[in-house]
């Protein structure tokens, strides 16, 4: 799995706290939102074309380890 470290930002002052790519104000939530409604990667890059392919996957790497981490918490 890729390492999304250098590229999710968290910000307590920046939407709320919420984990953001690169600093800026395009959450992880918001990517994986797009993507969830059927945007494609090619579409998202289009639309703000200041993400990245790898971006969209360290958004995906993310949100795994985030559903891991929860699973095995609750275990």
């Amino acid at each position: 799995m890729q390492d999304y470290r250098h590229r999710i930002t968290i910000e307590p002052g920046k939407r709320g706290g919420k984990p953001c790519i690169r600093n800026m104000r395009i959450t992880v939530y918001d990517v994986l939102g797009w993507l969830a409604v059927g945007m494609s990667r090619e579409e998202i890059l289009a639309d703000y074309p200041e993400l990245t392919a790898e971006d969209i996957q360290a958004s995906l790497a993310f949100a795994a380890d985030r559903e891991h981490h929860l699973i095995a918490a609750s275990a």
